[in-house]
């Protein structure tokens, strides 16, 4: 019943925030779209990244709203940009972070220019356009409301614009987090990693990220004779390579969940048909998981990988011509351990999969992103966003663990309790279109709606 009464008076509180600070957001949405178009046509495609270009963009739209702006850089041409509204200091600040460089593509194979942003039928096509300039965007048009109504806050609100997210943290993430922590540093933040669940025309539920998996990369190197390709030899390296590569590609690892995924598949199970919810709850029953685990792994790779520590191969080499045997071939697998795996135990287990002392297993180099503890859920940041969702959508909030990668890791590193928010998304789209994919594409509606969900929660757990 205490529970009950505070989440009451908590949705009593946000809807007097609502109310004294209401948003015309026919108008806030055509700037907002504006801005969001400006920073995509912006290319800063990592490599090499011209982060500053999209910075000195943010920069001068905020000056302009006179709101304070500060430029970081490690490298001239990759610059962090951050900007703060100040509050009374009564809570520690909140953090408001998107990064503005972009994945490359191929452009032959898109069917628009993917810097030009182009606009057909509510959709916005181009680079970027969920991964990530849509949280910069947003966050763009928070803070710039906060500025302009005034808004009484009881913590500070920061926004980090980084650079270097897509694989190169070191100018970026890792740079703020070690020589400027005091500009960023913060009690809460919102970034990318979820998604607003939208199924046939209504959300479903809204996917707050609270962990991640932490990614390595595994080269396996196997070593034989080198001798002509007329004369078979039993340890041909590419032959010891394949066999290598098929016994970790198909290596069932244990199934493990966590206390977020725990939660996951639980809440998960009270919104979904009863073939799926009775799947979900299976999960959760040592006797019943493997069937149902079976079903992942054959239907629900996406499912399946948050089970366990997954193992793709995904890049081979070997051999420069077919009449020679190499006396070397590699492979590099992709690996996204489980945040509290046993790193040395799981590279034990591999090398017994293996199976081969001709073959090594190499780990290469130190993660980009660090383990860490998951944010937790009982905390004010995580109720306002359940109360948000309940108001606007009338959907519960549902915590998950993401299989890829974001700085939301550093941040969680260093005891920010981090949560990954993200777009408008339809089950019947699918997954064309979306981060690093060919043609990614974002709609208006989709742009809107999360900015309008990051707003709400920012008065929530900001506003006096």
């Amino acid at each position: 019943m205490r529970g009950l009464a505070a989440l009451l008076l908590l949705a009593a509180a946000c809807a007097g925030a609502q109310t004294r600070y209401p948003v015309d957001w026919k108008n806030a949405g055509a700037e907002l779209l504006d801005d969001f178009i400006t920073l995509v046509k912006i290319d800063t495609s990592n490599p090499p990244g011209n982060e500053t270009a999209a910075a000195k963009a943010i920069e001068a739209v905020l000056k302009r709203e006179g709101i304070p702006v500060k430029l970081f850089a490690l490298d001239p041409g990759r610059a962090n940009l951050v900007a703060r509204i100040p509050g009374s200091g009564s809570k520690r600040p909140l953090l408001l972070m998107g990064h503005t460089d972009v994945v490359g593509v191929e452009r032959e194979r898109w069917s628009f220019d993917p810097f030009a942003a182009i606009r057909r039928n509510g959709i916005v096509y181009g680079r970027g356009t969920t991964d990530d300039k849509s949280h910069v965007a947003a966050a763009m048009t928070i803070l710039m409301l906060l500025h302009r109504m005034h808004v009484k806050l009881d913590r500070d609100v920061i926004f980090l614009a980084e650079a270097g997210e897509e694989g190169t943290t070191g100018v970026g993430i890792d740079y703020m987090v070690r020589d400027h922590w005091p500009e960023i540093e913060a009690e809460y933040a919102l970034a990318e990693g979820g998604s607003i669940v939208e199924e046939n025309g209504r959300v479903h539920h809204v996917l707050v990220t609270t962990t991640e998996k932490v990614p390595r990369v595994i080269r396996l190197v196997a070593h034989g004779p080198a001798g002509h390709g007329s004369r078979p030899v039993p340890d041909n390296a590419v032959v010891l390579l394949a066999r290598a590569v098929a016994r970790a590609g198909t290596w069932q690892t244990p199934l493990r969940l966590n206390a977020t995924t725990r939660a996951y598949f639980g809440r998960l199970a009270a919104i979904s048909p009863l073939a799926e919810a009775t799947r979900y709850l299976a999960i959760l029953d040592p006797a019943r998981a493997p069937e149902a685990d079976r079903y992942f792994q054959l239907h629900d790779p996406g499912h399946y990988s948050i089970l366990r520590t997954s193992v793709v191969p995904t890049i081979l080499k070997g051999g420069f011509r077919t009449n020679v045997i190499p006396s070397q071939a590699e492979a590099d697998l992709d690996v996204r351990l489980l945040p509290d795996e046993n790193f040395p135990a799981f590279m034990d287990e591999l090398r017994r999969v293996i199976g081969d002392a001709r073959v090594e297993a190499i780990p290469l180099a130190e993660p980009s992103r660090p383990a860490a503890p998951p944010s937790r859920l009982d905390t004010e940041m995580y109720r306002a966003l359940e109360a948000v969702g309940r108001r606007m959508f009338g959907a519960p909030t549902i915590p998950a663990m993401l299989t890829g990668a974001t700085d939301n890791a550093q941040l969680r590193a260093r005891g920010v309790q981090a949560y990954g928010v993200g777009e408008l998304v339809s089950v019947e789209d699918g997954p064309l279109g979306g981060a690093h994919s060919d043609d990614e594409r974002l709609s208006v509606r989709s742009l809107e709606t999360m900015t309008e969900f990051l707003w709400n929660a920012v008065l929530e757990v900001a506003a006096r």
